[in-house]
């Protein structure tokens, strides 16, 4: 044992810098990236939840334990199903960030141009962002211990707050031509 708690202390100030510096990545990529930005009204109906609505079910265990129930399946194949269903998860989630950063830099665009002031849907976006970020790194971080078979993952806190942005980017799109008009 250690005389005092320091060691210990100094571990834990470690993990706390080195968790709020992952978070701060995520959050500047949020903001500062948009990729492409096709801020059209047909970019934004083709944008639809229902792309992502597989993503909620892709990790759920029944499958996996009914394949387990089945004569001949081995472990082996488990982990090959694990992997194979981690990549497809991963590639939704690259496809949702960039859907996310994209409806996060329409909304920033439309409140540059809007004629009026909106300084509660600039906040409501900051706190998105940070909720999806924080959102986005738990699911990353379950999905390493998925790949290990040792957890499982839920997507639906992301796809809870896309559906937000999404509604919010909407309700905005009518505001912004009327007020061009």
């Amino acid at each position: 044992m250690y005389p005092t708690g320091a060691p210990m202390i100094e571990i834990s100030l470690l993990v706390i810098l080195c968790i709020f510096a992952v978070l701060a990545i995520f959050v500047g990529k949020l903001m500062l990236s948009g990729g492409d930005l096709p801020v059209t009204a047909e970019w934004i109906e083709e944008l639809s939840l229902e792309r992502y609505r597989p993503m909620l079910r892709l990790l759920e265990p029944q499958d996996l334990e009914y394949l387990r129930a089945q004569p001949g399946f081995t472990p082996r194949m488990a982990r090959k199903l694990r992997m194979q269903r981690y990549h497809i998860f991963r590639g939704y989630l690259r496809s949702l960030s960039m859907d996310f950063r994209r409806i996060s830099a329409a909304l920033k665009l439309l409140l540059l141009q809007s004629g009026e002031d909106r300084p509660d849907l600039a906040g409501i976006l900051l706190r998105q962002q940070i909720n999806f970020a924080c959102s986005l790194m738990v699911v990353h971080f379950r999905l390493v211990l998925y790949r290990m078979g040792a957890s499982t993952v839920s997507a639906a806190s992301l796809v809870e707050i896309f559906n937000r942005m999404q509604g919010e980017l909407r309700d905005l799109m009518p505001a912004v031509s009327a007020s061009a008009a």
